[in-house]
């Protein structure tokens, strides 16, 4: 097929068309970070912000936060000895005081696991 000068501007107008295909994602895309990202990071900032102060830091150097669902905190903990110091420091009363200083971010659960998650 040979283009004549008709045919490339014709071509060239489809080309260079202006027309919006479907709506700007922006306004769905806030939306859905103050809905999920935003809301969770909040939750999760100030559990781990109570988590840092009353954890003693020889712990949290070797658990890893891995995630905030249905009010149950995930702990991944780097070693079978730091699980179970842990876990044996949170069963004399520092599970509840860290309850109790989260009950506003909605946390009821604390769930320690060995590994250090996704990283």
């Amino acid at each position: 097929m040979k283009h004549t000068p008709d045919n490339l501007a014709q071509l060239q107008k489809h080309k260079r068309s202006n027309s919006t295909v479907g709506v700007a994602l922006g306004p769905e895309m806030v939306a859905f970070f103050k809905q999920t990202v935003e809301k969770r990071q909040t939750k999760l900032a100030k559990i781990a912000e109570v988590w840092g102060q009353l954890v003693p830091e020889m712990f949290c150097d070797h658990c890893s936060l891995d995630s905030l669902a249905r009010g149950s905190l995930t702990v991944s903990v780097d070693s079978a000895p730091h699980l179970y110091e842990l876990r044996q420091l949170l069963l004399s009363g520092l599970q509840e005081q860290i309850l109790l200083a989260c009950k506003s971010a909605g946390l009821r659960k604390i769930v320690l696991r060995a590994g250090m998650g996704n990283s």
